[in-house]
């Protein structure tokens, strides 16, 4: 009897064991596995990034540091596998880096992570109003462009993107398909530093000319149909069928989603994390509004820091649901 009630007890407790195991696998399904997220120099990446990483460390991924790289670097190093996933894969802007570095042969993209992302030239209206320009082909006369001349050489100053951004591509393509480049200068450097500029001459009451993307802080500072109007692109435009808006706009750039991409292979691996990358969104008011903030002086990785805990205090049954569906696909 004694024997029996031994080996019952035995066998209970390696039953609770192995329980309490399986459900601490359950609960943190990512335990031990090394993640690491990369985003661009851009600082406004950073609070989309965070959110993304601390819900990995919550299903118990080792989440690195974000590394600060290229956006061509980002997507070599996660299609290889030397990074983990990229919160930044636009759609359609990013097509061709996706597509170059292996596409859905090497990545996994499934959900959208944010969606309505517009983007195109602006003027400041009083120079639109005074002299009547609504599209970026009326830039071809040079006494209109030079009105956006900054450093004396007669051509209008455009403030574009930096080397390696996927708009770089589609600005350069607008100026040759429409004729501007012997009229407008495509001004690259660093964007923020850029835009600062543009901004003060604004301020000074001169005349600016800027690409620029929502969701970023400037349209929140220089408010379109306030104080600056958007430019359509010529109504001949090669790609005018796809970046024709739905009020008949056309400002040369279709509508984005953004996206997160991950190494293919880690998905496949790490079901959790895949199931994680599918069903997170995050709203374009929401990443305005904390990119409004560090534009205000909240731009200190504490800062950022604080932003990414309160949206997910704030979301919390959301982010609970999000996270019970990723640790519900390893079962």
């Amino acid at each position: 009897m004694r024997f029996i009630t031994k080996t019952l007890s035995t066998l209970v407790l390696n039953a609770l064991l192995l329980s309490s195991v399986a459900m601490a696998s359950t609960e943190l399904p990512g335990e031990g596995v090394r993640v690491q997220p990369l985003q661009s120099s851009l600082p406004e990446e950073t609070f989309q990034t965070l959110l993304v990483s601390k819900l990995m460390g919550r299903l118990g991924y080792d989440v690195q540091t974000v590394q600060e790289v290229d956006y061509n670097v980002a997507y070599a190093s996660v299609a290889q596998g030397d990074g983990t996933f990229l919160a930044f894969n636009w759609i359609p802007l990013h097509n061709h880096k996706y597509e170059q570095a292996g596409g859905d042969k090497v990545f996994f993209r499934q959900g959208t992570y944010a969606s309505g992302a517009a983007q195109g030239y602006l003027i400041d209206k009083q120079t639109a109003t005074r002299h009547g320009i609504t599209n970026l082909g009326q830039l071809k006369d040079p006494k209109l462009a030079a009105l956006f001349d900054g450093d004396g050489d007669g051509k209008a100053d455009l403030v574009g993107c930096n080397p390696g951004w996927g708009c770089e591509e589609a600005i350069n393509h607008h100026l040759d398909e429409f004729g501007l480049t012997s009229t407008i200068t495509h001004k690259q450097g660093n964007y923020a530093a850029l835009i600062a500029d543009t901004r003060a001459r604004y301020q000074s009451g001169k005349p600016v000319i800027y690409y620029t993307w929502i969701p970023y802080w400037l349209s929140s500072e220089l408010v379109p149909g306030r104080d600056v109007v958007w430019l359509e692109v010529p109504a001949d435009a090669k790609d005018a069928a796809q970046t024709r808006l739905p009020n008949g706009k056309n400002y040369g750039f279709t509508v984005n989603s953004m996206h997160i991409v991950a190494n293919k292979a880690f998905t496949e691996a790490n079901p959790a994390a895949a199931k994680l990358f599918s069903i997170v969104k995050l709203p374009l008011n929401d990443i305005n509004i904390q990119n409004g903030l560090m534009n205000k002086g909240q731009n200190k990785p504490a800062d950022v820091e604080r932003h990414a805990e309160a949206w997910l205090k704030g979301h919390e049954a959301l982010v609970n649901d999000w996270l019970t569906q990723a640790r519900a696909a390893v079962q």
